[in-house]
């Protein structure tokens, strides 16, 4: 059974890659393990698939080389792909928080529409898509690739493309399966981590939060280094999660753990001032109502406990509350780590950039093999960017087979 390529993989790369290179001519055989495709996408967003983001640029990108993913992002953009859900009548609507619009694109209806449309794209190309069929080995031949799957059967292509994404939420079966074809063909991987991933405490601070389980600041500026986000924060039994956590934690893995990471819980104010202000208004006030104006009440009643902070605030001094104001804008929280692979949204890492064409996803040193998608050392901010890196990715590649 021979075809024009192989693609192994029917995530968001893949099938939009197959059909690409399907609707050009070309026979495509479409390769997964699981028992239905795009169980990622439907899984995202709520169930609504966050499937691109009208600000997705290459900065918005980790990458050993973060020159990589210009070419493939410029070729293929978020507006092509709008283009794309736009013709096959797919409502959506871009999330919102206060009076500000975030750039991220939702369907209106379910996720389930997107994977529809592409595998109407795949079927407009003729691909074959054969579903529960693990593949047991890979191997080179004269020609091209042979790929033998668990049931015994063995295909052929001239050319082959990696799409399985990296280990990142493995009860939907993912893996590291993919670095282990890049490096039996001798193409370098950059250390895989767990990425857009909520913190965990340490034992120290487990015994001052833990109990904070629930409660969300909706806009606080977390930092690591020079990145910030400002996005919402949530406490859970474990840590720390929210949009601004699981933004902040890739670059806090990607520096080696080393910086703490710094919490503004009220970005654009001046808490000091605040302070002060209440001081004289409300003299006959003790803290913790003061900072419940400013923040949950829970949380309020826990930084005044903390700060040792006792009385009313016309008691208190100004060196006082400027402690109390630095706890509230530099907060310097030191992760116990994260929570792992289970909870990560993406993997940090993959296979090396510098072993591909930054044109066509290829393998510089294999004729005819390829990686799109999440195995790929390119990692997207949340909020659609991840997908985006699988339409573009997948784009270079379907053009080029």
């Amino acid at each position: 059974m021979s075809y024009d390529a192989i693609i192994i993989g029917a995530g968001g790369a893949g099938l939009f890659c197959a059909g690409i290179a399907g609707q050009r001519g070309r026979r495509v055989l479409l390769l997964d393990h699981a028992a239905s495709p795009g169980e990622k996408i439907r899984i995202s967003g709520g169930g609504r698939c966050n499937f691109t983001n009208l600000h997705a640029g290459p900065g918005d990108f980790l990458s050993q080389n973060p020159h990589f993913a210009k070419s493939a992002l410029k070729r293929f953009t978020q507006q092509d792909f709008i283009a794309l859900v736009d013709k096959y009548g797919i409502a959506w609507h871009e999330k919102t928080q206060g009076n500000r619009n975030l750039g991220q694109l939702f369907c209106d209806g379910s996720s389930k529409q997107i994977i529809q449309m592409l595998l109407d794209e795949c079927e407009k190309g003729g691909v074959t898509l054969r579903l529960s069929s693990p593949v047991a080995t890979v191997s080179k031949t004269d020609s091209g690739f042979r790929v033998q799957i668990a049931s015994a059967d063995v295909y052929e292509a001239a050319q082959l493309v990696i799409a399985t994404g990296g280990p990142s939420i493995p009860k939907m079966g993912a893996s590291g399966w993919g670095y282990e074809i890049a490096r039996q063909f001798d193409l370098d991987i950059v250390p895989p981590k767990p990425a857009l991933v909520p913190f965990t405490f340490d034992g120290r601070d487990t015994a001052k939060w833990a109990d904070m389980a629930g409660v969300s600041v909706e806009d606080v500026e977390a930092r690591c280094g020079k990145k910030a986000f400002r996005e919402a924060l949530l406490f859970t039994h474990k840590g720390l999660s929210g949009p601004a956590v699981l933004q902040i934690s890739s670059y806090w893995e990607m520096q080696g753990r080393h910086q703490p990471v710094r919490l503004n819980l009220l970005p654009g104010q001046d808490a000091f001032a605040l302070l002060k202000t209440a001081r004289s208004e409300k003299p006959k006030s003790d803290l913790g109502t003061v900072l419940s104006a400013l923040i949950p009440k829970r949380l309020a009643q826990r930084i005044a406990e903390i700060a040792i902070v006792e009385g009313r605030m016309a008691d208190q001094s100004d060196a006082r509350l400027r402690a109390v104001a630095a706890a509230l804008q530099d907060w310097q929280f030191a992760p116990g780590g994260t929570e792992g692979y289970a909870k990560a949204e993406v993997t940090l890492g993959g296979v090396d950039t510098d072993g591909l064409s930054s044109q066509t996803m290829a393998a510089k040193t294999v004729p005819g093999l390829y990686f799109i998608g999440e195995v790929v050392d390119v990692t997207g901010h949340l909020g659609g960017f991840n997908f985006q890196w699988a339409w573009s990715s997948g784009h270079a590649c379907g053009t080029a087979l």
